[in-house]
Parts: C-alpha cells; sequence; structure tokens
C-alpha cells in the first residue's frame, strides 16, 4: 500500500516533472543547496539513534575539501552509515563551543536538536586531522553548531511536508530578524511532526520541537551576549525486529511485534517519551581585530523513558516468543535430528504455521487476553501477571567552556579552551501499568528457585521488604551515576609557504561514581549508597599537515595519539545491582593516521584517502534477557584491541556547467583483534563469572574477530547531479555489502562452546563461531525540485524519493540472539540439542521500502 500511495511521486521524480525546493548554492564541494540542507536532518529516528531498540547511530561529518566526506552523511543515511564504522562516541559535538555528547555514554544524541533544521544548518565542520577553532577534533571527526540568533539569517521560513516514514506531517515555522541598529537579535523556531502510524504497523510519532533566542552586542561590537533555549518534547512507539522466519510468515519484511489489539484497536508496547530542555548562554569577547573570548554556559535536564511488556510467574507474553515459532517444532536445520524430524514434529510445524501466518491478530500481542488473566489473578490474591513498565534514564548536566582564540598573523592562529562539566545520571524503573491487576511485590523473582522466597536475596530493597508496587512507582533497581570531567585543549596551525599544518593536544580529568538508592538482597552490603570513585587522566595530541603541489595537486597526512577514560556506561559490572566497578577498568589507548591526496581543477575534484586507527584497553557492556537460565545478564568486556581501516574515495566530474557526475565508495573493516577479558553476572543469584581472579568462577570468551555492527563496511555511489534555472534534479544509485549484526558474546564463551562441541584441542573452532551478516545490494535514491522567485519572497518545492526500486532485501542492522540451541546443561556437562536454532534466527531489521518526502517551504 505505501508504494501505491508513492507511485504518482514516483514517477513525477523520473519524469522531471515535479519541483525540489533547493536554495542555489555555490559549486564548491560541501555546498550541494537546500538538497542537503532542507534534508539533511530529517533522518528517521532509527537513522539518528534515537531508538535503543535499532541500536544504530549515525555519524554525519562534511568538509568543504573533502568529496567523499562531504557526500556520505546523507547519501547512505537510509542504512545508518557510521563514518569509517566509527561509534558515535568518536564524533564530537559542540554548541557554541561547548561539547554536547552525553557524560555517561559519550555519543550525542540528535533528537536533542530533532525538528531544528534550520538552526542546525549554521555548523562548523573539521574530519579528524582538519583546523578548527573550537576543539581537538575527533578521532570520527568534530561538528560546532552556531546557534547565536544574529549569525542566523533574517527573515521568515514556513515550511509544510508529507512523507510515508518516520512521521507523515510536518510543519515548520522559523524566523529570524537578524541583528538591529540597537545590537538585538531574536530567532525563533517551532515545528511539528506527527504521524498516526508510521511506516512500520503499530508505531505512531508526536513531536513539538521549540527554538527560543536573544541576543545583544554591546557598545562597538566587542561584546555579545546570546541566550538561546530549545527542546523537543516527543512521544513515538517503537518497531521490534524479526527473524527471518518471521518476516516470511508474516509476508511483511517490517512485521512489528510490539503492538496488539485491545478492544479492537492498536495498542504498542513500546512507547518512548523524550525531552531534554536546554538553556545556553555565550558570552562573546572580541578583545581586538586578531583576539577573541568565546565562554559557553550550559543547563540540560533529559527525561527518557522506554515502556516494555514484561511479566511475572506466567508464559512469556510476546508474540515472538521463540516457542510460538513452528521451527521451535520441528528442526528444519539439522536432518540428523530424530527428535524434532518425525511426523508428531512436522504436524505441530504445520498447527504452527497456521496459527501464526492466518489473522494478523494471531502474531500480535492480545492485550484483552492479558487484562482478563491478571483479573483473574487479582482475585486469587497473587501479583500481576503482566505489566507494563518503565526504563528512565534522566540526566541533570551542567557544563562550562571557554575558548580563546588568536589569529597571531595572517599564517598563523593559536587556539586555547578549557571545559569543565558535571552530571547526575538517574537511571530506575517504575510502574507504567499493571494492566487491570491491583497488587506486585519488589520482589525479584528470577533468584526464586536459588533462593527461598523468604531469602534477604530476592528482595530488590531490604530497605523497603516486599514493598508494595502502584502506577508510577519504583521498583527494581533505582541509582545515580555521578560523572565530572574536566578538559585543556590547545592547537596552533600555520601556513608555511606550501604546507599548512596544525598541531593540537588536549590534556583531562574523568571522575565517575555509583549512588544507589535501593539496598539490593543480591549485594546487600554494596548497593546502597555511594560506591568508590574511579578517576582517570587522559588526553593526547594530533598532528595533520597538507602540501599544496600546484596545479590541483595536494598531499594531506594525519597522525594522532590520545588516552581516553571508558565511558560511564560501561564502568560497572551490573549498575541496576551493586556498586562494583568492572575489573581492569583503564583508559582507551587510541592511535589514529591517515594519508590522503587530492586533485582539483574547473572541471574535477577527487580525492583518495587511506586511514588506519589502533585502540588497545577498549571496554564494552551489555545487558540482556537469557531464558536459558530465566536470568537477566550483565556482560562486560575489557582490555579489547580493535582496529579500523579503509580506503576511501569521491569524484566529482563536471560535464557541463549544469551537469555533474559523482562517484564516492569506501571499503572498510572495523574488527576486534584479540580474545576479551570476560566478567558476567546474573540476576539470579551474585556469583561473577570470567577471566580467573579475585575469585571469578572460571569462563572465557572467544569474541576475536568479531566487526563492528549496523553499518556497511562497503558501499559505494554513483550519482548524476542536473542544477540549472532553478532546477534540481539528483539520481543516485548505491551499493551496500559487508553489514554485520551485533553478535551474540555468550554464544562465544567457552562454557558454551564446550558443551557444544566447538573446541578442539583446548582451542576454539573459529569457524563455527562467525558472526551473522545481513544482506546488502543497490539501492536508488532522487530528489527533484525548483526554487521559485517571487515579488515577496521565495517558493521552494522539493520531493525526495529513497529507494525508488522497492528494493526490501538490504538488512541495515540487527542483532544475534543471546541464547544457546541447546537445553540446560546437565551435570555431566552434555544437553540436548533444540528444534529451534538461535544461531541460525538473528534478528533484523530492513531498508525501508519506496518511500519520500514532499517538502514546501515559503521565505519572505
Amino acid at each position: 500500500m505505501k508504494q501505491k500511495n508513492l507511485k504518482l511521486a514516483v514517477m513525477a521524480l523520473c519524469s522531471a516533472s515535479m519541483a525540489q525546493a533547493q536554495t542555489v548554492g555555490t559549486d564548491s564541494i560541501g555546498q550541494r543547496g537546500a538538497a542537503l540542507s532542507e534534508s539533511a536532518f530529517t533522518f528517521t529516528e532509527a537513522q539518528l539513534g534515537e531508538d535503543d531498540d535499532m541500536s544504530q547511530n549515525v555519524t554525519i561529518v562534511n568538509s568543504n575539501s573533502n568529496m567523499y566526506a562531504s557526500e556520505v552523511g546523507f547519501l547512505f543515511s537510509p542504512v545508518r552509515f557510521r563514518y569509517r564504522a566509527f561509534d558515535q562516541k568518536y564524533n564530537d559535538v559542540y554548541i557554541n563551543g561547548l561539547p554536547m555528547n552525553d557524560m555517561e555514554t559519550g555519543q550525542f544524541r540528535y533528537s536533542l536538536v530533532g525538528g531544528l533544521n534550520q538552526q542546525t544548518k549554521n555548523q562548523e565542520f573539521a574530519l579528524p586531522f582538519e583546523t578548527n577553532n573550537f576543539a581537538m577534533t575527533g578521532m570520527a571527526g568534530s561538528n560546532n553548531y552556531n546557534f547565536r540568533p544574529a549569525s542566523m539569517p533574517a527573515g521568515h521560513r514556513i515550511t509544510l511536508s508529507g512523507a510515508n516514514r518516520s512521521y507523515t506531517l510536518r510543519g515548520m515555522y522559523t524566523f529570524n530578524t537578524g541583528l538591529s541598529n540597537r545590537g538585538w537579535a531574536f530567532s525563533g523556531n517551532l515545528t511539528y511532526r506527527w504521524a498516526n502510524e508510521g511506516y512500520v504497523e503499530g508505531t505512531f510519532y508526536n513531536s513539538l520541537s521549540y527554538f527560543l533566542g536573544v541576543q545583544k552586542v554591546f557598545g562597538d561590537g566587542s561584546h555579545s551576549l546570546s541566550l538561546t533555549t530549545w527542546g523537543n518534547p516527543t512521544e513515538r512507539a517503537s518497531q521490534g525486529a524479526g527473524t527471518d522466519e518471521m518476516y516470511w510468515m508474516a509476508n511483511d519484511r517490517y512485521y512489528n511485534p510490539y503492538w496488539g489489539y485491545q478492544n479492537g484497536k492498536k495498542r504498542n508496547s513500546r512507547v518512548v517519551n523524550d525531552f531534554a530542555p536546554t538553556a545556553l548562554l555565550t558570552w562573546d569577547w572580541k578583545i581586538s581585530d586578531n583576539d577573541k573570548l568565546t565562554t559557553s554556559l550550559m543547563g540540560k535536564y533529559s527525561m527518557y523513558k522506554s515502556t516494555k511488556l514484561n511479566y511475572n510467574n506466567a508464559d512469556n507474553p510476546h508474540p515472538n516468543y521463540w516457542k510460538n515459532m513452528p521451527s521451535s517444532y520441528f528442526d528444519i536445520w539439522d536432518d540428523t535430528n530424530t527428535s524434532y524430524r518425525n511426523s508428531d514434529a512436522l504436524a505441530n510445524w504445520q498447527s504452527a504455521y497456521d496459527f501464526w501466518s492466518g489473522p494478523k491478530a494471531n502474531r500480535q500481542i492480545n492485550w484483552d487476553q492479558l487484562y482478563y488473566a491478571n483479573k483473574q489473578a487479582s482475585a486469587q490474591g497473587q501479583d500481576a501477571m503482566y505489566y507494563l513498565q518503565a526504563k528512565h534514564n534522566d540526566a541533570l548536566t551542567i557544563a562550562l567552556a571557554s575558548t580563546f582564540n588568536k589569529q597571531i598573523d595572517k599564517d598563523k592562529a593559536w587556539n586555547i579552551g578549557i571545559v569543565g562539566a558535571t552530571n547526575k545520571g538517574m537511571h530506575y524503573q517504575t510502574m507504567e501499568d499493571m494492566l487491570g491487576a491491583t497488587t506486585f511485590h519488589n520482589v525479584n523473582t528470577y533468584a526464586i528457585g536459588t533462593y527461598s522466597p523468604d531469602a534477604d536475596e530476592v528482595q530488590y530493597d531490604l530497605n523497603n521488604r516486599n514493598g508494595l508496587v502502584g502506577k508510577d512507582d519504583k521498583f527494581g533497581y533505582n541509582y545515580n551515576l555521578l560523572v565530572n570531567n574536566g578538559k585543556l585543549w590547545t592547537s596552533y596551525s600555520e601556513n608555511f609557504g606550501n604546507l599548512h599544518y596544525v598541531i593540537a593536544g588536549k590534556l583531562g580529568y574523568t571522575s565517575m561514581q555509583r549512588d544507589g538508592k535501593m539496598r539490593n538482597g543480591l549485594a546487600k552490603d554494596n548497593s546502597y549508597g555511594k560506591s568508590h570513585t574511579a578517576q582517570f587522566i587522559d588526553g593526547g595530541m594530533k598532528f595533520g599537515a597538507n602540501v599544496n603541489l600546484g596545479r590541483g595537486n595536494t598531499f594531506t597526512l594525519g597522525l594522532g595519539y590520545e588516552h581516553r577514560a571508558p565511558q560511564a556506561k560501561a564502568a560497572f559490572i551490573s549498575p541496576e545491582i551493586n556498586n562494583d566497578f568492572v575489573r581492569n577498568l583503564k583508559n582507551e589507548r587510541v592511535f589514529s593516521s591517515e594519508i590522503g591526496y587530492q586533485f582539483q581543477t574547473s572541471w574535477l575534484h577527487a580525492n583518495i584517502n587511506a586511514y588506519y586507527s589502533y585502540l588497545t584497553n577498549v571496554s564494552d557492556w551489555q545487558n540482556f534477557y537469557m531464558d536459558d537460565v530465566n536470568s537477566f545478564t550483565y556482560v562486560s568486556l575489557t582490555n579489547m584491541k580493535k582496529a579500523y581501516y579503509g580506503v576511501e574515495a569521491g569524484l566529482k566530474f563536471r560535464v557541463t556547467s549544469a551537469f555533474d557526475v559523482k562517484l564516492v565508495g569506501q571499503i572498510s573493516d572495523a574488527k576486534i583483534l584479540n580474545d576479551a577479558n570476560l566478567e558476567y553476572m546474573r540476576s539470579q543469584n551474585a556469583v561473577v563469572y570470567g577471566d580467573v581472579a579475585d575469585g571469578l568462577v572460571e569462563d572465557h570468551i572467544y569474541n576475536k574477530g568479531m566487526r563492528d555492527n549496523g553499518t556497511p563496511l562497503t558501499a559505494a555511489s554513483l550519482g548524476l547531479s542536473y542544477h540549472s534555472g532553478g532546477w534540481f534534479i539528483d539520481l543516485n544509485a548505491n551499493y551496500y555489502d559487508r553489514i554485520y549484526l551485533s553478535y551474540s558474546p555468550n554464544y562465544r564463551y567457552e562454557s558454551a562452546c564446550k558443551v557444544r562441541g566447538d573446541i578442539l584441542n583446548n582451542q576454539p573452532m573459529r569457524s563455527k563461531l562467525s558472526q551473522a551478516k545481513g544482506h546488502g545490494g543497490f539501492m536508488i535514491d532522487g530528489s527533484i525540485g525548483r526554487s521559485i522567485y517571487l515579488k515577496r519572497g521565495s517558493l521552494s518545492i522539493n520531493l525526495t524519493v529513497t529507494n525508488i526500486l522497492n528494493n526490501t532485501n538490504i538488512v541495515t542492522g540487527g542483532y544475534e540472539q543471546s541464547r544457546s540451541d541447546y537445553s540446560t546443561p546437565k551435570a555431566d556437562g552434555t544437553a540436548t540439542t533444540r528444534a529451534y536454532k538461535f544461531s541460525k534466527n538473528p534478528m533484523k531489521f530492513y531498508a525501508y521500502g519506496t518511500n519520500g518526502l514532499l517538502n514546501i517551504a515559503y521565505k519572505f
């Protein structure tokens, strides 16, 4: 149906009969007119990393001098491409010179500026070894948004958009006064995005974005004070991943298990509420024509809540539970497994298939049934069997940054800056809805069985034993993470003949601490109150240079080395239970390098870059439910070595003054080079497993060779671009390959390998531990439009269509299931093979089919 709705739009695109809104831009690389400026920041929630269930992020980079980097952030966004496959924590984002990356995860959440398309166009880009005046550039580049009202183009802009993506309608109004004769400037924006149902069934979208700013320039213009505030209160329903078996039976690559019918209406169990109101005060002091001091103070209060359907002493209510799958009855993978290859097994397979592929309600959540079960349980005095819980990740952040810029002479510049920030992250779980039940107790049911029901160990909070939980009450866990950091940085750049170079350095301090608000029975003496404080000194240096060889030839070189403090998110082994830090927690050590060549004439612009980054002491942390042992598992991996390397190239060939041909491509790798140190704990007991040390129960992990997931490691594009007479037509054929899924650590535990027989002569059989991959392929995208200049203002119309040929086979991400292909091991170490093969059924997300955005903007 969605493709039919876009049929006319696609025909219009192909026949060049529609119009696209683009501002007339220059011909320089990185200034691609409004095709980029209007749509570059309209990514879907999944592409922007706003959806934890999708868990993929996109890094936006650009440069006026690099053809490849100027294109890929927007061009490859439908598959959530990450620049050089780097984690988003290596891309540093600033606003008015103040760092905005989350202090716990290191990542910048683009939902913070969602809907502020016009404000975020005003920014500086710096690739990893490029000069900038606001920071030592991050390993994946750095962006600095300029939110000063006086810097925004004066006028009004009204934008109306229609789409079949995460949202279906969008309205935007922006006004900027510019700087008045009295030195005042005002700016404002209001954006509303809405969908009763998005591209994926069962999802909805409701988001209001606002921006208000005022700036005063004093006296002769040497002093300026600006105050801006913005926020993006959003409520949206999520999409869940599925296996190919599910998609096949549902006959839908976008089957969503998170919703179901309640009284005949659709209700989604995974609803996200996200709001982070922020205020930023910036003082600019122009000391002289060559000296400037910029100081910014920011306050932000983030509120993030995500609901989830859970169950208690009951059957799993999720329709995509593995025991509901036909392949859990009949082994479709192993023809020697006679226990699950007989007539009874086949009949059970057929029965499950007929039910699951029948009426849509059969493969969705049955809310009415859950309410009925809870009411029956309440009548017998029992706790809720089913309920909606809400995980909260709130944070109060205060940060101060001050930067001094000095232009020594026309060829030399020096910058120095200082940053200080503090963050209180508040993590807790509340009861969202008891679904008709009347009672629920704050008890760890995962631990019952390991311990008796009246044991201390089954209490989530010994300070309030068997606490009754009502709507919005906290239960399960409640703790704060306290993070402080400071940084001093400097850079010096110089033009020395045909050589331009930059040297930058930084020195920093980070501290982190957990403050528990519940006394967990599994750690009665080590969960309530504050942990000790972990402290780290970090820093590093970078050198970047380019040599102009004449006649359009430029050679570039970059080298960097730094120590990075670990992220607080990965610093604690089981933060929902106790205060224990991960063992072997150290600074990451990062070496990065790059070499490149660029050729530019009036008709050709080409560049090629090779890069290599080597990281040691890398840490990772995961938390997932494992029904093999009916327990949540907290997994910490430390002392990893990783390498990122590849070649990237871009070419723009000017055929005529109006017609260009573009080629962009990269082939890369991003993998773990050794087996990490392992440490994991389960929520059913207080036993810690891992490498032999400090009394751990021995286990190891074989994760050498695992790749970073959720981004194509190979990508290429051929683009045709025609810009003339106010018309803009762009068509791109893109190819994606080598898309890895997030690997399951516990599948690669030594204990699991032994049960499966994947160890030979005390060595793991690596071929049996290969990482799951997603299918790549071709995608064709295009846009068409026109700018029309009126007597008062201008009108722009823009149609962008993604995946014109409706290729729904491309996987954009996913994960291996964290369960085993066998039942719980017996005392002798053997186990019974299951019919269902988790190792053959990874969860996947597929690229949207044909989808588009029609944008109409009036500027006056």
